[in-house]
């Protein structure tokens, strides 16, 4: 089943709206359907125990679910028993919060029946088979005595050997693309036995006769790891099947995973038309800065290479490879104040997020993310992983760095933490609904943190200005909408080559000529879209339906609409699907 990491923040807000579902006026129904609730969460977690560790759920620490035939038939069955137990709630009896419970659960549980016999991402993608995230969580999170979590890591590691046989067994004609990030994830994951395993039973006060035993497992759990990697390396695989998914898969998974009022199809052409928008902004702004960086010189005549030009100059302004990091790390006290300045949504300085060196068991997909304790474990640590430039050349890491330059890295960091991931995912472990916690929608979640980008910037915030800036630079605004035709981008990409077989070179040209990257970021995104499906189109769905949500709530509302209310009452109903979210809100103001 599908297993997301949630983030972090809290707060209740009041927008002129009631609240979703007062405790003394459920229903007979709404009650026996909280208690159903109940029971199929932990049904859940027992058949998903890695899933559950990742959420805060610790009883099954100690288990390491073999992926063999047996395991997806227990889980077929699951699905199947509880879809039965969910038919047997009618919706008109449930409250609009069930409602859209009952709705997620309905999703997942097809989902993951549609993943099992239908993708069948489990015979072609042998990154799917990887244990060093879940160990490494086990001791980087203080959810436990470090004793207690060394002994459940030492009986989940004793199962390695056969994950890793069943996982040989499943695998038949992978995908190139999947099988090289198999073998690159698996081997950076071996740090987490080799490094980190060590280095906390030193930390430990176990006896010495205990660790010696963990090591030794340890070790065996290094060699099949690297068993796996090399019977990837040398297997035959005379037809392997294409990573692109196909048009029929494609928007079967795009309903279950996106869950939007919008089809992929219609998302792709809003996409396209956005694309369009941003480019006529873009110029406007660039004729506006043209005489401040280029006194003397005519504007370029072709409209798209002014922009670049203008860009490309706008780029020189980036931090040093060595200083990414602290710069990151300098960046969030200031969003901070001018988010509190500016009464724009509320942040609990409590909540702990931790800057930190992306590990090697996660490199190869993204160069910055969010990961953080679900909402059993709230007050764990988050992490904002940084890529780490160590070891690139010097080309490399300037096209970087210029891709994240000056200004791009303030909108990252409004989109990785600070009010992006790091604060609606706090409100999500705050959720009333653990439902809505551990179902989350990464579109409503993607979708949040980009549209954040654009709120900020609508509100003032300008970083070379400090928090008493009325008004965001032209520079920022432009740096802003280069950043946006990535979201945009990234759905008319994955689309496009999934279900439209588009090749790698008109990929890198979209992304180079229409998106304005650099091209170290562009090879990067095109291994992102050959070894994930849909999960790209999250950002701009998300974000044009909570943007077009808002917009039509101000228009509603007019003089009584508030940015903070608005912002804190959308987040107070979880991470669900902004399409229930709006039902929601626009049903409770009536």
């Amino acid at each position: 089943m599908k297993k997301i990491i949630p983030v972090i923040i809290f707060c209740i807000a009041t927008f002129s709206f009631s609240n979703l579902q007062a405790k003394d006026m459920l229903s007979p129904a709404d009650k026996a359907f909280n208690s159903y609730k109940e029971r199929f969460v932990l049904s859940l977690w027992k058949i998903n125990p890695g899933w559950a560790s990742s959420v805060g759920f610790h009883k099954y620490d100690n288990v390491l679910v073999i992926p063999d035939q047996k395991s997806r038939i227990l889980e077929l069955d699951f699905c199947n028993k509880q879809l039965d137990s969910l038919s047997r709630f009618k919706l008109d009896d449930l409250s609009d919060a069930n409602k859209t419970d009952h709705h997620m659960m309905e999703n997942q549980l097809k989902y993951t029946q549609w993943g099992i016999q239908e993708q069948k991402a489990w015979q072609w993608d042998p990154s799917s088979y990887n244990v060093s995230s879940s160990f490494a969580d086990m001791l980087g999170n203080d959810y436990a005595p470090l004793e207690e979590r060394l002994r459940n890591f030492a009986r989940r590691m004793a199962a390695i050997p056969a994950y890793y046989k069943a996982a040989e067994h499943n695998i038949k004609n992978p995908t190139l693309e999947h099988t090289a990030l198999a073998i690159e994830q698996n081997l950076g994951g071996i740090s987490v036995f080799e490094q980190d395993l060590p280095d906390a039973l030193k930390r430990s006060t176990l006896e010495q006769k205990e660790k010696d035993a963990m090591l030794a497992k340890a070790a065996t759990a290094v060699l099949s790891i690297k068993e796996y990697t090399e019977w990837l390396k040398n297997l035959k695989n005379e037809n392997p099947r294409s990573f692109r998914l196909g048009k029929e898969l494609y928007g079967q998974k795009f309903g279950f995973e996106i869950q939007s009022g919008y089809t992929a199809d219609e998302i792709y052409q809003k996409a396209l038309k956005h694309k369009q928008e941003l480019h006529d902004e873009m110029y406007k702004l660039t004729e506006k800065l043209w005489p401040k960086y280029f006194a003397g010189h005519p504007i370029r005549a072709n409209k798209m290479e002014a922009i670049q030009y203008m860009i490309e100059k706008l780029s020189e302004n980036h931090v040093k490879a060595d200083s990414f990091q602290a710069a990151i790390e300098a960046q969030i006290p200031a969003l901070v104040a001018f988010i509190k300045k500016n009464n724009l949504i509320y942040i609990d300085s409590s909540k702990p997020l931790v800057i930190r060196k992306e590990p090697a068991y996660m490199a190869g997909v993204a160069g910055a993310s969010i990961n953080a304790p679900g909402p059993y474990d709230k007050n764990g640590n988050t992490y904002y992983n940084v890529g780490s430039l160590s070891g690139w050349d010097k080309n490399k890491a300037e096209s970087y760095l210029r891709e994240y330059n000056h200004y791009i890295l303030q909108i990252l960091n409004i989109h990785e933490a600070i009010p992006g991931h790091y604060t609606q995912l706090v409100y999500a472990n705050q959720s009333p609904s653990i439902i809505k916690a551990i179902l989350g929608n990464n579109a409503m979640i993607e979708g949040w943190a980009v549209y954040t980008e654009r709120m900020m910037l609508e509100s003032g915030y300008d970083g070379d200005n400090g928090i008493n800036s009325a008004m965001a630079s032209p520079e920022m605004w432009l740096m802003y909408y280069k950043w946006n035709l990535r979201s945009t981008c990234n759905t008319i990409l994955d689309y496009s080559v999934h279900t439209k077989n588009m090749s790698k070179e008109a990929a890198l040209e979209l992304l180079t000529k229409d998106a304005f990257q650099q091209q170290a970021e562009a090879e990067g995104k095109w291994k992102r879209v050959s070894v994930t499906q849909v999960q790209l189109d999250c950002y701009f769905t998300g974000y044009t339906e909570i943007y077009e949500f808002r917009q039509e709530l101000k228009n509603k509302l007019k003089i009584d609409f508030r940015l903070k209310a608005f912002h804190e009452k959308f987040l107070s109903y979880g991470s669900a699907p902004v399409k229930y979210i709006k039902e929601l809100m626009m049903k409770d103001m009536k």
